[in-house]
């Protein structure tokens, strides 16, 4: 069917996913062709020591998204976009949403990039025998009850970004089951929040005062493949106030980036894993039995159908990396370059660390924490750049050890899967880092010493996945997940796997030393740098 007929008709996907630096929606064909890309670039601001997004910009943002995409769809194929077959929203994990019963926000939102849960997290931690993240929407909700927050008072519900987006375009108090592991412990038996967790929970928040039924204050768990309400006219005119769209699409359960990035990989079975590497970068891997213990870097989520994820995330990944690139092109502009074409300019910074670059990257030590890293217990963040007198300071050094550096504590996380035995028979990388060819690839193949692919869809990523959600569950999700994924997405998707060099796993291993023993210059600057 030509693909004019096909939009016109409404057999399409459509995924739209809010990043931390772009909120990007990807519109498909039922069996995951991409059609059409629209994207809205924002950034997440810093307000009284909290960083946050405004409602305004969550709606404006994803009205913007979606203008765009329309406009490409009938720029490319001459059609006014009415109508797709299923639609699905996914956003970046954890953070704190609070609404009250009129379904307005009470209090901020907290995105996961705040660190001021460490008592809270601590506490339930050790209360549940269970790893509980500083980002982790209970941490926020359990930090409020800790400081009596005064709107605690008229929250009525507590959720994450996808979820909150699903909710104003469908009135839907839902959620993914992946994404709702960022939530809460999930029992992966039951499928739903963890009942004995839940219970304690209950207990630790009457003591505080507050005599909840917390369950009650999140989203529903919903699975891969269940449907999750659909689009009303409210919400139909709000991704697209033109008035276009039509209402009714149905709607697939939200999830969160993780999730996504596990279905774009093809990551859903056990023994598989991913890397999703950005502003922020997480490894996910599916596990085959539980860790033998509790570790604080790992979190433990699970895939959208409910099965448990081993993840080592960092708030931090090439915030600070793509700064610096910025740094060379104002460098450019100043000297009267034509500095224009951003993929060429990342393209010959990238290739030419990869090229020319040291092992160890020549002793160079930079630290990209914009932002806390819970991985190596850091509650702030200094973006730092250091060396030794002798280092081998070269432009090809310079930027290798920043491309090391995006990698270094999720590196630390995967460390402790390889202690615990855990079994990988493959693992995928997507997202930005990887946009250069075999540079980001190269790189994440040194960090853990395995063969590392990327598919043809690694740039588009999340969304993508997303979509790919939708579609399944417009399938009727008759197989599993995995099984869909495989005979109707990627027996016909291509890869590259890149086998990792022995010099640069050994020269990454002396990175990773060095990055470990730097903690203490990261730590003191920031309790130096606190104007």
């Amino acid at each position: 069917m030509e693909k004019e007929t096909l939009i016109r008709q409404g057999e399409t996907a459509l995924g739209i996913e809010f990043g931390s630096t772009r909120i990007k929606a990807v519109l498909t064909d039922l069996k995951g062709e991409v059609l059409a890309v629209g994207t809205h670039d924002w950034e997440n601001s810093l307000v009284d020591g909290i960083w946050t997004y405004s409602e305004e910009e969550i709606r404006f943002g994803l009205c913007d998204t979606y203008k765009n995409l329309k406009d490409k769809v009938k720029e490319d194929f001459g059609v006014t976009l009415q109508k797709v077959g299923a639609l699905g929203i996914s956003a970046m994990m954890h953070g704190y949403l609070a609404l009250d019963q009129e379904n307005a926000l009470v209090s901020p939102f907290q995105t996961w990039r705040n660190s001021n849960t460490q008592a809270a997290a601590d506490e339930l931690t050790e209360a549940f025998g269970f790893n509980i993240p500083l980002r982790w929407t209970v941490a926020h909700l359990y930090q409020c009850m800790l400081d009596h927050e005064e709107h605690l008072k008229r929250t009525t519900y507590v959720t994450t970004l996808d979820s909150y987006v699903h909710l104003l375009l469908t009135g839907e108090k839902v959620t993914g089951i992946g994404d709702a592991a960022g939530i809460f412990p999930i029992d992966s038996q039951t499928f739903d929040y963890d009942a004995n967790m839940m219970e304690c929970l209950n207990e630790k928040a009457k003591a505080l005062g507050y005599p909840v039924d917390v369950k009650s204050l999140f989203p529903k768990v919903l699975v891969a493949g269940e449907r999750a309400g659909e689009l009303t006219e409210e919400g139909a005119r709000l991704l697209d106030p033109e008035g276009d769209l039509c209402a009714g699409i149905p709607m697939c359960p939200p999830e969160g980036d993780a999730g996504t990035g596990m279905v774009a990989t093809n990551s859903v079975a056990p023994r598989t894993g991913n890397v999703s590497a950005g502003t922020s970068t997480f490894a996910m891997v599916v596990l085959e039995r539980a860790l033998q213990g509790l570790h604080r870097e790992i979190d433990l989520v699970t895939t959208p159908e409910g099965y448990p994820v081993a993840m080592a995330h960092a708030n931090n990944g090439t915030s600070d990396l793509n700064a610096w690139v910025h740094l060379f092109e104002q460098f450019g502009n100043l000297m009267g370059m034509d500095m224009s074409d951003k993929d060429r300019l990342y393209k010959a910074l990238y290739e030419n660390a990869y090229k020319n670059g040291d092992a160890d990257c020549g002793g160079l030590l930079p630290y990209g924490y914009l932002s806390g890293e819970g991985i190596t217990n850091l509650m702030e963040g200094r973006p730092l750049f250091a060396r030794t007198p002798d280092s081998n300071f070269t432009l090809a050094n310079f930027f290798k050890s920043h491309l090391y550096t995006s990698l270094g504590a999720v590196k630390l996380g995967m460390d402790i899967l390889k202690k615990e035995d855990v079994v990988i028979d493959r693992i995928t990388g997507h997202g930005g880092f990887f946009k250069t060819p075999v540079v980001g690839q190269a790189v994440l193949a040194a960090a853990i010493d395995a063969p590392v692919t990327v598919m043809e869809h690694a740039g588009e990523g999340g969304p993508w996945g997303m979509a790919l959600l939708a579609a399944y569950m417009l399938s009727g999700a008759k197989e599993d997940l995995g099984d869909y994924l495989q005979q109707n997405v990627f027996s016909k998707v291509e890869g590259h796997t890149l086998e990792a060099d022995p010099k640069d796993v050994e020269g990454f291993g002396v990175f990773a030393r060095h990055y470990q023993q730097g903690l203490l210059i990261e730590k003191a600057a920031v309790e130096a740098m606190d104007w």
